[in-house]
């Protein structure tokens, strides 16, 4: 018996010990991120998911992702090589480079019995000084700071890294007090603390006259303007921004010429609008034509979300018609109590209702992919959460499939190709909607959910998104395309 409990104490200690070893790795594997990050411009990710700023708990634990490409998971040693071996390589171009991924093509794919070290190099030769490669950043104004502004300011700030992309020079806010210092005090605190999406990661100082704001380094002007005619954007040393308008208040291309500005090259809506292109990142961003294009939107939450999955269901088994159905958490256009609105139902208590309401995401698609133009209705549920919504795909299909195909299917566009940043894939019976706070991606693939009938012609496919943060993620996807600062990416 005394055998056993000493036997049963030293797994313990040796468990606890292996543990901690492997902590001291991925706090050198952080450091190595870091240096890389603000020394050379260069991102170290795991599977896609950021590690700079991360606890070495939450590294190890992206390791283990690796499962859906591998039947193991890759261990801290390799990708502490390879970011070693990184390092160590004085040519490498500014870029995203996913290590998770560079370690489990090395495991899956090296025919050539390379070294680690070796693969590594090879890997890396389409990034290196010898293809000039150079970014040159661009000036971003916030027209708006309200759910969305704010969730694009922290993202903004947290990939400035050396600031040769995207650079958040200004804020333009429509004055609600008369003390700018006081107004500026109680943005920098919504700024700071977010009941959905938590604390942010960094410091905040205020100006004393109110017209500014550092927040972990970056000051960023506080403009106040009831009317982008009031503004010239010059005055303020901005040259060639990118004006994003998160405000809702013009809706059409011919609006929203009045931010073009001095001092602006293009504009860009966060939400669906008319007479301007449609952009999905990742669907069909290729299509925007910058130099004849001033005005652009980046969609609505629920297109980005649904069309990366329809574009991939329509390339691969093709699409006769569909209907979306959208379970939307509710939003700031709803009324807390029972109060006038002009839209049917919107008046009621949108934290004790669920609503039922229209949604552009039928017509949305059509705008993003002409190719399924008049093969879609659409309708919508707003439901009592703050956020995270479900997007319900029913689809009439060409071509017969399996629920494990299809889902097969989506599964592959995760991991490969130029979807892997709009789709993620989940096989767990226990996902809900809080779990995708926070969210990176366009949606996430509720795979087990998958519906398909019995002659394999009628699906229904269930996508996770944060309305939110993951549409804010693509947001950024699409200014950065726009002003032309993406830097290659090893995914």
């Amino acid at each position: 018996m005394e055998t056993t409990k000493n036997k049963i104490r030293q797994e313990t200690e040796t468990s606890l010990q292996y543990w901690r070893e492997d902590e001291k790795k991925a706090l050198e594997l952080l450091q190595i991120v870091g240096e890389l990050r603000f020394d050379r411009s260069i991102e170290l990710v795991i599977f896609r998911r950021g590690i700079y700023d991360c606890r070495p708990s939450e590294v190890l634990n992206n390791h283990l992702y690796a499962a859906n490409y591998v039947n193991a998971p890759i261990t801290i040693d390799t990708t502490l090589s390879i970011a070693k071996t990184i390092l160590n390589h004085k040519e490498v171009n500014p870029c995203i480079l996913d290590i998770g991924k560079m370690a489990v093509n090395w495991l899956k794919n090296n025919s050539n019995n390379l070294s680690l070290e070796n693969f590594v190099n090879d890997s890396l030769l389409p990034y290196t000084s010898s293809n000039n490669f150079s970014i040159n950043a661009r000036d971003v104004i916030l027209y708006g700071f309200g759910r969305i502004g704010r969730l694009l300011a922290r993202r903004l700030i947290e990939q400035t890294g050396r600031g040769e992309q995207l650079r958040l020079k200004a804020i333009v806010l429509r004055p609600q007090m008369k003390d700018y210092y006081s107004e500026a005090k109680k943005r920098a605190a919504l700024l700071m603390t977010d009941s959905v999406h938590g604390d942010f990661r960094g410091t905040v100082t205020i100006a004393e006259d109110g017209k500014s704001l550092t927040v972990n380094g970056n000051k960023i002007l506080l403009i106040y303007a009831k009317d982008p005619a009031d503004i010239d954007y010059t005055e303020y040393g901005l040259k060639d921004a990118l004006v994003i308008d998160n405000t809702g208040v013009w809706r059409d291309g011919e609006a929203l010429k009045a931010h073009l500005r001095p001092g602006v090259e293009h504009v860009m809506l966060t939400a669906p609008g008319k007479l301007m292109p449609n952009i999905v990142y990742g669907v069909n961003h290729e299509t925007l034509d910058l130099e004849n294009t001033k005005i652009f939107c980046a969609a609505s939450c629920t297109t980005n979300a649904i069309s990366p999955i329809l574009k991939v269901m329509n390339e691969s088994l093709g699409i006769e018609k569909g209907h979306i159905e959208t379970v939307h958490a509710y939003t700031s256009d709803q009324n807390l109590l029972d109060n006038f609105h002009k839209k049917p139902r919107r008046g009621r208590s949108a934290p004790l209702n669920m609503v039922l309401t229209s949604t552009g995401a039928a017509e949305a698609i059509e705008s993003v992919m002409p190719e399924l133009k008049g093969k879609f209705t659409g309708n919508a549920v707003r439901v009592p959460t703050p956020n995270v919504s479900l997007a319900i795909m029913s689809l009439s299909l060409n071509t017969p499939t399996t629920k494990a195909a299809l889902n097969q299917i989506l599964k592959d566009a995760s991991l490969h190709g130029p979807l892997v940043e709009q789709i993620q894939y989940s096989d767990s019976e226990e996902y809900v909607s809080t779990d995708a706070v926070g969210m990176t991606s366009a949606c996430v693939l509720d795979a087990p959910s998958t519906i398909v009938s019995a002659d394999g012609k009628n699906v229904i496919i269930y996508a996770w998104y944060d309305n939110e943060y993951g549409y804010t993620c693509q947001v950024v996807r699409v200014a950065k395309h726009a002003a032309q600062v993406r830097r290659p990416a090893y995914f």
